[in-house]
């Protein structure tokens, strides 16, 4: 290539920048001496649109259409992926995480690619890249924003050291159905922790400002509705009251938005009969429209495709054309768009300017990313990063957070001059199902378990033994491994099993403690992965039984990712610790919590049913006919639930007093403060969340028995009294009324709680004024 070219080709678009470059050994390329360019903060950006404005004139069609590409390096093409580079037929790629090889095809599409534009790689960074964060729903057990952004930012700095620009992260769904796989995803069934959450993970992706140093582009998913799908059976479809639509399930998507999120991820399923990548309302009328989003939209794995299998596109043309006319910018797998949409154009099915508005966003996002400037990867960072012990330091102080004690009858935890402590269960060694679902880069190898956590923490003291006592087998495969881990061996003979059933009730008989591991295999969260049953899988129940019957202390730990039926065990066990899916460093934060060295101080985001019968059940439902007798509307059993949502103890003790607001009456459009006492009675330092909920007791349309609306989570030191002040912003109590068809903020008498879950006690009146 002569120097001519060269100036007239791939150093066009830094000219175009006004940036500096240096070139060393020919024709490739020495670092960028100019800083990322910084995305103006102009109505939308004066600089990077002229330069894609100037981009998308020398664009073909075909070009174009190629940056609306996205393509799976997971799955076999009858193209290679360096062909689709050289025609232009590919804007971004997933499931590619090898530093030198997403350097190598970066270079490939900047120096060879038409008009040398950049790729975005994008790749499944959920909760952790290869150090390992607890999942999301843990995650939000924290009732602390920081823990999620800190993860979040963490996981940034990791895949963005390799390469990794874009994650398909947070999903904001909210879930009120655990036998729903992908709740572990989310933050719960509340619109008000998950909007917390979701701008908080907005953040932590993405740093002060979209194209910030170490950071990512976060996509928030799944727009919308996903979380509610019928039956708890993934991929179904929602059907979904206006009502509910507006206040319950959209709310965290405006909260990520309104975080500045650059991208957003259409769903799956059918909503109201329309499915999600089709549905122009979603897209086009809610997103850009009334939220004036100014990223782009990426659909769901072969969503555009599937919109024929549906039964709402007539074939891959019409799907074609119906995704992009409501506003699905980047096709994600599938290619029916890159196939058709040329044709489509020529037809007039669709405008040129449709598709110009889509590959505009596209672009001016990867110039923000400052992709133009800098698309290489640092390879010698990649190790530096790798190497840093503040991720791992940073995932420990997480799974210690977002740990919840559920029970802890007679001051058993934290444990204390025990000298042999058994540690059963088929997950108290399995690597895999501490990181969880959706750890697909994460480090295997470097992961600690829950008996290698107790070896480091109580070995030097006690006799440690341990055994599985039972297996777990999920029955059927899940998608991903196969493609990541192999599953460990299990004992297949009947009498193989029973043996090992009972060597773990002789290892309980013989040690001071038992600290049973129990739970599900990671591959029984997250997608494709829903439940009939909220049991413990397999003769888990008959181990815990047995371990107990023994008469010996027992400890439950428990590693899952949605609520579980431990009915029995709430009555039996006298201790039991949810620590979700703790990840990388589950083993020695769980060690910690055990011992004391730590304590937990994490609530629960989502209610815990008693049986599967009740799903589903939140605590914001509404008041019925007869309100009181709510509890007993089973005959069969109770209707309350086991753990109400916001719930969790600590090793110490804490007393609410004194509740009062600053006035009793508050015009619309302002705010009030809300402060109570709160004093540790305990002997142990220890964290509380002080949640505050209200109810409008009357307006235009019943509103829920209790709402969320305000918490902060305190550290308080062995006898330490604090006022804690929550500021209440009447937009919080605004709504979205099935009467008038608008959302308002009503004038009207509410009442106030404050406490330490959803049953909060201390009780205040305010009014809202006109």
């Amino acid at each position: 290539m002569s120097f001519d070219s060269l100036l007239r080709g791939w150093l066009r678009p830094f000219a175009v920048c006004g940036l500096t470059l240096a070139l060393v050994g020919g024709f490739a390329p020495a670092p960028l001496l100019a800083a990322a360019p910084v995305y103006e903060k102009t109505p939308a950006g004066a600089k990077a649109e002229r330069f894609v404005d100037d981009l998308l004139g020398k664009m073909t069609l075909e070009e174009k259409l190629g940056q609306m590409s996205q393509i799976p390096l997971n799955q076999k093409e009858d193209v290679t992926p360096d062909e689709r580079i050289l025609k232009g037929q590919v804007g971004s790629f997933l499931f590619v995480t090898d530093a030198k090889e997403i350097d190598r095809l970066q270079h490939l599409a900047v120096e060879r690619g038409p008009h040398h534009i950049p790729l975005i790689f994008g790749f499944d960074v959920i909760h952790g890249f290869r150090t390992i964060y607890p999942v999301p729903l843990a995650l939000a057990a924290s009732w602390d924003p920081s823990v999620a952004e800190n993860a979040e930012s963490m996981a940034a700095r990791e895949a963005s050291a390799v390469g990794v620009r874009w994650t398909f992260a947070p999903m904001v769904d909210i879930a009120r159905d655990p036998r729903w796989g992908r709740i572990m995803e989310g933050a719960g069934e509340d619109p008000y922790l998950g909007s917390q959450m979701a701008a908080a993970e907005v953040r932590g992706f993405q740093g002060p400002e979209i194209g910030s140093a170490d950071h990512i582009l976060a996509c928030v998913k799944h727009f919308a509705g996903y979380g509610a799908a019928a039956g708890g059976r993934d991929y179904d479809s929602s059907d979904i009251s206006d009502n509910e639509l507006w206040n319950v399930y959209l709310p965290p998507f405006e909260a990520a938005v309104n975080a500045g999120a650059g991208s957003v991820m259409s769903a799956y399923m059918d909503l109201n009969g329309v499915p999600a990548t089709g549905n122009t309302f979603l897209l086009r009328d809610v997103l850009r429209d009334k939220w004036k989003f100014d990223g782009f939209v990426v659909s769901d794995w072969d969503s555009v495709f599937n919109l024929t299998t549906h039964g709402f596109a007539s074939g891959p043309e019409d799907a074609a054309v119906r995704a992009v006319n409501a506003g699905v910018d980047m096709e994600m797998t599938s290619h029916v768009m890159r196939d058709n949409l040329a044709d489509a154009v020529k037809k007039g099915l669709v405008k040129e300017s449709t598709i110009d508005a889509a590959v505009r966003q596209i672009l001016l996002m990867k110039y923000r990313l400052g992709l133009f400037a800098h698309p290489y990867v640092d390879l010698a960072r990649v190790s530096a990063v790798e190497e840093s012990a503040e991720e791992r330091d940073g995932a420990k102080a997480a799974a210690e957070k977002t740990a919840v004690l559920l029970r802890d009858e007679g001051g058993l935890l934290p444990l204390k001059s025990v000298k042999s402590i058994a540690v059963i269960g088929p997950l108290a060694d399995s690597k895999a199902d501490t990181m969880g679902s959706w750890s697909l880069a994460g480090d295997k190898d470097a992961t600690v378990t829950v008996l290698d956590g107790i070896r480091r923490r109580f070995g030097a003291t006690a006799a440690i033994t341990s055994t599985k006592g039972v297996e777990i087998e999920r029955g059927q495969p899940s998608i991903f491994d196969s493609q990541f881990w192999s599953p460990d061996p299990v004992l297949k003979t009947a009498a193989a099993r029973e043996a090992e059933f009972n060597h773990a009730i002789d290892l309980v008989k013989q040690a001071d403690v038992s600290v049973l591991v129990l739970g599900e295999a990671q591959n029984m969260s997250g997608e494709r992965a829903s439940r009939l049953s909220l049991k413990l899988p397999g003769e888990q129940e008959r181990l815990l039984e047995a371990a107990v019957a023994t008469g010996k202390p027992v400890v439950l730990v428990l590693l899952n990712a949605r609520p579980l039926n431990i009915t029995w065990a709430s009555e039996h066990v006298p201790a039991i610790l949810e620590a979700w899916y703790p990840g990388t460093e589950g083993g020695d934060a769980i060690a910690a919590l055990l011992a004391g060295d730590a304590n937990p101080g994490g609530k629960l985001p989502v209610t815990w049913p008693r049986s599967v019968g009740q799903v589903p059940i939140y605590y914001a439902h509404y008041l019925t006919q007869i309100p009181h007798d709510r509890d007993t509307m089973y005959w069969d059993g109770s209707s309350a639930p086991l753990y109400p949502f916001g719930y969790g103890l600590s090793y110490t003790t804490f007393a609410l007093s004194n509740l009062r607001v600053s006035a009793p009456d508050v015009k619309s459009g302002g705010a009030l403060t809300v402060s109570v006492d709160v004093k540790n009675t305990g002997a142990a330092a220890g964290d509380e969340v002080i949640q505050l909920y209200t109810h409008q007791r009357a307006g235009s349309a019943s509103r829920p028995v209790r709402e969320l609306k305000g918490f902060r989570r305190v550290s308080f030191q062995p006898g330490e009294e604090k006022t804690v002040t929550l500021t209440l912003d009447t937009k919080e109590l605004g709504f979205w009324s099935a009467a008038t068809h608008r959302w308002a903020i009503e004038p009207g008498k509410f009442d106030l709680w404050v406490g330490t879950d959803s049953n909060a006690k201390e009780h205040a009146e305010f009014t809202v004024l006109p």
